[in-house]
């Protein structure tokens, strides 16, 4: 089996995560023309002036050579699949050919790569049942995908509490399950271990679901000190979740600033499209929202994907914020079809119920409202981070239910999240159950964590709209 660099262990700390925290987002590094690479860094200059110097990407020189990260995998897969040929019962080679596979639906966003993944891994373990720890570790990443995460978790431990990859994995697992505390252990562990761009971006996350803002800061300027030239797809993400954090802040320059910064580094990246879109249909600007989730849809070549929903979705809530009913109707059509779809192929699809149910309570119909309850009772059995809980508290809500809904964002608030959204959406549930001076409190915090909270963004996120 091919040993890993240590660099390579770094850079995939902060790549399993992604399988679970946020939409299946692949990452492809495209050799451009020297005179388009100019174009982009000059632009990426223009919009860098706001940036703050703590987060600027200065290894410019791996930039020029990066290679085409799709054909390496490639390259990576052939090379294995070559050694098999020879040797097909050896465990360690079908092990690494597992890991290569993932390592393509990472770079692709294809669920087909998942399965090859899954089904070397397992033939892997039966060839070498013992001390197997590269399929075991696939098979755990697998398993957090598809919200198995107690399945996650006793694989994590069968690796062993000294492997980076279980524990970040325990970091994930439980920051997904609602287990904050345990999450908290394990990033401390896996920082004091190996403190990288990747373990620090993780318990940036723990401490953001924590509340722990000046910390989270932190995290992530000690990240990217610490981040190595060739590291530019963790770079790219460490950049674009600390986009987000200062979005949801309010601080729409210093964010948008960071997301063309990952864009830099990696041209048409979809996490920071993404986010680049949900930041301009906040701010209004339509018209550039549809152009960030048209560069999603054209990255993927016309292949399905496991993002398609989100921007489906994205593009249907721009859609009626623009007016246009008919095609935002369609988009959400189009987008629940493909969820559907997704779960009727197999019983063990990657965990879209909760999209499902949020795109059901968009819709708003009394029967589409039913059904996204079921869904978020089955969905929090496995899932209770804040994200999950406030679909829940959601659906409660559109279902008149609003005692169990206040129940829900109690649980959330206790959590310590500072989060505008779940703040106002607690206000609204207090206002109608006559709490006023609970209500009152709420919509006073939800402003003081993002002053700029105003009713078009409610709409974007589909809240109504209350005086304080």
């Amino acid at each position: 089996m091919k040993t890993k660099t240590k660099l390579e262990i770094k850079s995939d700390i902060l790549s399993w995560w992604l399988l679970i925290v946020v939409p299946f987002v692949g990452m492809v590094v495209v050799n451009l023309p020297s005179n388009l690479r100019f174009i982009l860094d000059n632009f990426s200059n223009q919009s860098s002036a706001n940036l703050d110097a703590n987060y600027r990407y200065h290894f410019s020189a791996s930039l020029r050579n990066n290679p085409n990260q799709k054909e390496a995998i490639q390259q990576e897969i052939a090379f294995y699949q070559q050694r098999l040929a020879v040797d097909s019962r050896s465990g360690l080679n079908r092990a690494a050919l597992a890991g290569s596979y993932l390592k393509m639906a990472r770079a692709t966003g294809e669920g087909g790569w998942f399965l090859l993944a899954e089904q070397a891994a397992q033939r892997s373990i039966a060839d070498l049942p013992f001390d197997n720890k590269g399929a075991l570790l696939v098979l755990a990443r697998i398993a957090e995908a598809r919200h198995d995460f107690v399945t996650a978790l006793r694989l994590a431990k069968q690796v062993g509490s000294d492997n980076e990859d279980a524990i970040a994995l325990e970091v994930t697992s439980h920051l997904a399950t609602g287990k904050v505390s345990e999450a908290n252990a394990a990033a401390e562990a896996l920082v004091n271990r190996i403190p990288n761009l990747g373990s620090l971006t993780l318990r940036a996350l723990v401490r953001e679901s924590q509340g722990r803002d000046a910390e989270v800061l932190q995290d992530y300027r000690q990240a990217m000190a610490a981040e190595e030239p060739g590291e530019v797809g963790g770079s790219a993400r460490a950049r674009s979740l600390l986009g987000r954090f200062y979005a949801r802040r309010g601080q729409f320059v210093q964010a948008k600033a960071l997301l063309k910064e990952a864009l830099r580094l990696v041209p048409r990246y979809p996490l920071a499209l993404i986010y680049l879109a949900d930041l301009e249909t906040r701010q209004g600007n339509y018209r550039e929202a549809e152009g960030y989730y048209s560069k999603v849809s054209a990255y993927s070549g016309g292949a399905a994907t496991l993002f398609d929903r989100t921007v489906d979705g994205g593009m249907a809530r721009v859609k009626e914020l623009q007016g246009d009913a008919i095609k935002s109707r369609r988009l959400r059509d189009k987008a629940e079809a493909g969820l559907r779809q997704e779960q009727a192929l197999s019983s063990r699809g990657f965990g879209h119920r909760r999209d499902l149910a949020r795109l059901l309570l968009e819709k708003g119909r009394s029967q589409d409202v039913a059904e996204a309850l079921a869904l978020m009772q089955e969905e929090v059995k496995i899932r209770r981070d804040a994200v999950t809980l406030d679909t829940l508290a959601w659906a409660f809500s559109a279902s008149g239910e609003w005692q169990k809904a206040d129940r829900v964002m109690g649980e959330i608030r206790s959590s310590g999240i500072r989060d505008a959204a779940m703040f106002y959406r607690a206000g609204a549930i207090a206002r109608t159950l006559g709490k006023d001076t609970e209500s009152r409190a709420y919509f006073q915090k939800s402003k003081e964590i993002d002053p700029s909270f105003d009713d078009r963004a409610r709409q974007a996120l589909g809240l109504g709209s209350y005086e304080f």
